[in-house]
């Protein structure tokens, strides 16, 4: 069976907090960063949030923001055993086809520069556009078909 997205609710922030400090505490340890619960739970709460699944079982999720210029991945998680099987590639595809329908010029992302994420990001079109510390910009134009 394939994968799915299904919207998230506020029940699955415990979820997504948990997974995504388990993903990036040790980002934060090396770049001398503070994980707070607070300021993810925050963020949560503004953001397009959904969870990826196959068959009901829950793999990850991605978040997503917007504005006039781009989609924004901001957060894109996959729990450790199931890593490697296509779930972040996929959930990529449907984000770049979001952004495609609504007409956005862009996907838009930031990495740690140390993630092997990133070579992930690469094989999908984005391109490092810009440094901040210890991130990394990555952006992919969106083609917009003519109506």
């Amino acid at each position: 069976m394939g994968f799915g997205l299904r919207p998230a609710t506020s029940q699955d922030l415990d979820f997504a907090r948990d997974l995504t400090c388990q993903t990036m505490l040790r980002y934060y340890i090396q770049h001398d960063l503070l994980w707070q619960d607070e300021a993810f739970d925050v963020a949560w709460a503004g953001r397009e949030n959904w969870l990826i699944v196959r068959d009901e079982v829950l793999l990850g999720y991605v978040s997503l923001s917007r504005d006039a210029r781009a989609l924004y991945i901001r957060e894109l998680h996959v729990l450790e055993t199931f890593q490697g099987q296509g779930a972040g590639s996929w959930a990529i595809d449907q984000v770049l086809s979001m952004a495609r329908k609504e007409r956005r010029p862009a996907l838009r992302l930031t990495v740690f520069e140390n993630n092997p994420a990133k070579a992930l990001y690469e094989r999908k079109g984005l391109q490092v556009v810009g440094a901040d510390e210890c991130f990394l910009r990555m952006q992919r134009d969106v083609e917009v078909a003519n109506r």
